[in-house]
């Protein structure tokens, strides 16, 4: 384990891949939902929910993104 942070490696926490694992697959469900109901706005929330978490890195700022977007998506949803 001493060699990873050596290398600059460290493991994410279990809540981290928690809501990573969350929030893509209510973003994947939010994508289906408005693929099938041809509703544009639901689609690319879902699609944002799916990959945002690859570009955020802390554990509280993936959970405020994705709050902040089953929020868009509860309000955009028809």
């Amino acid at each position: 384990m001493d060699d990873l942070k050596t290398l600059g490696l460290v493991l994410p926490s279990p809540a981290y891949l928690f809501g990573l694992i969350f929030f893509g697959i209510a973003g994947f469900a939010a994508y289906r939902y408005g693929r099938k109901a041809a509703l544009a706005k639901p689609k690319w929330i879902g699609v944002a929910m799916m990959l945002y978490p690859y570009a955020i890195s802390e554990t509280w700022l993936l959970y405020g993104v994705g709050i902040g977007l089953c929020a868009a998506l509860y309000l955009y949803r028809k």
